[in-house]
């Protein structure tokens, strides 16, 4: 199914003159502002000093080098499970793990695949072409051309950044392609046509990118021409968020669209003709379109009346596209949302699609099949009553066959295949990483500030005493619509769960978890809700006595940096320790770093009137050098192109220098995920719940 969302991070206006001046203001008073040159001499000598300090505070220990070398092995283990993708007649896999720590693309075959051990032929070893090349190249994914699959687009990463380039690969002789469609560095892609035209989107240079930094201008480029010869497709403005282009080349269904996204959760879709103009999908922005064969289908984020019918927000509507293209509008309902339900996946057959249908942030799911009636719906044959299950199609246009998953936080990790219909077989099982024998998962609802349930699981010895004693750790994200479902961790098993810790996970407002409207009532100026939401689980645990605040601490990253960042200025008393990842904090200048503009459907623009509600839950400006605040722990990475590093160090940096106890740590690589291999990931992690342990292990 080609479903067209931009996977990125993800009031009136104030008079120019007034707004100018205040922001100026304010700037004048940033004593930190010189952090944000990310590779200037001055704020990375202040890093090495940071990460230095770190090192001898928490690694510098037996324990901790035990509990590092315990998650590696978690990281590096053979016995993990190889997702596997289908392409032509063999199951590709890309592979990373202490022999190889950039990683393999491997292949084999289904017979093999379904072997404890399959035998499996080197595709492209990224160790090695890093040697080679004297590179740091970290895997970004292959796009192989249909029907012989002989030739890949494939995107490498330099240091793990999200700018990439692109290289043409023979999958056949398993080598690049001399002279083949090659993309400089930027943030974009290609996209496949037919064996010699792509659509690329890409920085063509000045004026070529939106202010978020991504491609605003999309070309189709013919083999043995220079990029710079491309002819344009589509160009967008410079305040959307993302343009692309791409083939949707499902046999006898091929059809050309052009994406535009403005913002998060507000794009447009057009059809390509046979004579290059477009036409265009005429649906709400705020629905997520997907196209596969003969259908369109919308999933709805605002109620939408249409052929005298409105649907709910987070409903699933389908209709024939050439049929709405010609201008009908008679939708078949194929998910309808309640009090307790969202639509977490959609999955496409040749003969069905799946739902993935979450109930209480517990995973169902549904089999539809059209008929000459319409739709029909059953269960799926053999699905687990508990655990969050993921579903992807084999192949969508040759069978009816899923990969099914299924985990929780204390079950290691299955893989089946499953012909639907038909009880699954399971292939793969992930070992037990940690001892959960003696442990149980929980699900609690805890009261928010206004009212609102807001549910959240627990792991814990089933032998804890409710004493208020217990190291525990809440995790948290609450944004951009992301669901946080149950899933089995061995690093944290073993780093924090063997050691008597107590885990939870937070499903505040923000995310998706009920869909839409859980998301839509935490943005803009109701971002505070999120936040009490945090607080109130936080609260809970404690009148529950599952522990204290003596021993509670919060982690989170990205945008849960951004949550972690709050709980630390706005409920300090709620929490011993704040471990603040990869984070947003300073919200005024958020969306003047990197890709922050993009995210103003989220959180607001502080250029306007916005910085009213703005300012309310910007860390970096809520701090109070005369309060007092538990021990923080901030992690970043320099190579973190798309959340700017300077947020974690300004924050840092000021809080140190009111004399507060602050731990920083800068990975040099890994873009926004962190880390760039097993080894950085794995002392990333050492160093988080180190520190945690360190804060919240007392008695």
């Amino acid at each position: 199914m080609t479903r067209f969302r931009c996977a990125c991070l993800a009031a009136g206006l104030i008079s120019a003159s007034l707004s100018g001046g205040l922001m100026a203001a304010e700037e004048e008073q940033d004593a930190y502002a010189w952090l944000e040159d990310v590779t200037g001499d001055a704020p990375l000598a202040w890093v090495k000093e940071q990460n230095a300090k770190a090192e001898g505070r928490l690694a510098a220990t037996p324990a901790f080098r035990q509990m590092e070398a315990g998650i590696r092995e978690v990281l590096d283990s053979d016995a993990k499970i190889p997702g596997v993708e289908k392409i032509g007649d063999y199951y590709y896999n890309f592979w990373k793990d202490k022999q190889h720590e950039r990683g393999v693309w491997r292949r084999t075959t289904l017979v093999e695949y379904r072997k404890a051990e399959p035998l499996w032929e080197t595709v492209l070893d990224l160790d090695a072409l890093n040697a080679a090349e004297g590179e740091n190249w970290v895997w970004h994914g292959a796009s192989c051309l249909r029907p012989d699959y002989s030739r890949c687009l494939i995107a490498l990463s330099r240091g793990g950044a999200d700018a990439d380039v692109t290289r043409e690969f023979d999958l056949a002789g398993k080598a690049w392609v001399e002279d083949g469609f090659f993309r400089p560095e930027a943030k974009g892609g290609l996209g496949w046509i037919d064996r010699d035209n792509v659509f690329v989107y890409t920085d063509f240079g000045e004026g070529s990118m939106t202010s978020s930094g991504y491609p605003r201008v999309v070309k189709r480029w013919r083999r043995g021409t220079p990029m710079s010869a491309a002819t344009p497709v589509y160009e967008g403005t410079p305040e959307d968020m993302y343009i692309a282009a791409m083939h949707d080349d499902t046999p006898g269904f091929e059809r050309d669209f052009v994406s535009r996204t403005l913002a998060f959760y507000n794009n447009e879709l057009f059809l390509i003709g046979a004579d290059g103009t477009l036409a265009k999908v005429d649906a709400p922005n705020s629905a997520e379109k997907g196209v596969h064969r003969q259908w369109l289908t919308l999933e709805l984020r605002e109620p939408w009346t249409v052929g005298g019918t409105t649907h709910a927000a987070g409903s699933l509507l389908a209709i024939g596209f050439d049929d709405f293209m010609a201008g009908k509008r008679d939708f078949q309902v194929l998910f309808a949302p309640t009090d307790t339900t969202s639509l977490a996946g959609v999955t496409w057959t040749r003969s069905h699609v799946v739902l993935n249908v979450l109930d209480d942030v517990k995973n169902r799911l549904e089999v539809l099949t059209h008929g000459d009636g319409g739709w029909t719906r059953g269960e799926f044959a053999g699905a687990p009553a508990f655990g969050t299950i993921g579903v992807g199609a084999v192949d969508a246009d040759e069978s009816d066959a899923v990969w099914m998953t299924v985990t929780d936080y204390l079950t290691p990790t299955t893989l089946a295949l499953a012909e639907i219909g038909q009880a699954p077989e399971v292939l793969k099982t992930m070992p037990a990483f940690f001892e959960a024998s003696g442990k149980v998962i929980e699900q609690h609802f805890a009261t928010s500030k206004d009212g609102t349930r807001v549910p959240y699981f627990v792991v814990h010895d089933k032998a804890m005493k409710r004493d208020g004693s217990n190291p525990t750790l809440l995790y948290g994200y609450g944004g951009f619509e992301i669901s946080l479902t149950p899933s089995y961790s061995g690093g944290m098993g073993r780093a924090w769960l063997d050691k008597g810790g107590v885990y939870v996970v937070a499903n505040i407002r923000g995310g998706g978890e009920y869909g839409p409207r859980w998301h839509q009532a935490a943005l803009k100026q109701n971002r505070h809700r999120a936040y009490e939401d945090m607080a109130a689980v936080a609260q809970d645990l404690v009148a529950r006595k599952l522990t204290s605040a003596r021993h509670l601490g919060v982690q989170g990253g990205s945008n849960g940096g951004l949550l972690t960042g709050n709980m630390l200025t706005q409920y300090p008393e709620l929490f011993g320790a704040v471990v603040v990842q990869v984070p947003l904090l300073d919200m005024k200048r958020y969306s003047h770093l990197l890709a922050g503009a993009s995210w103003m459907a989220e959180y607001g623009n502080p250029d306007t009137r916005d910085w009213d509600f703005i300012r309310t839950f910007s860390p970096y400006h809520l701090f109070d050098p005369a309060k007092d605040y538990p021990p923080v722990l901030f992690t970043t990475s320099t190579r973190d192109d798309r959340v700017h590093p300077g947020h974690a160090r300004k924050m840092a940096a000021k809080m140190i220098d009111a004399g507060k106890d602050v731990t920083y740590y800068e990975n040099i690589e890994g873009g926004h995920g962190g880390a760039a291999n097993n080894a950085q990931a794995a002392h990333m992690s050492a160093l988080a719940y180190s520190f945690l342990w360190e804060q919240l292990g007392g008695k």
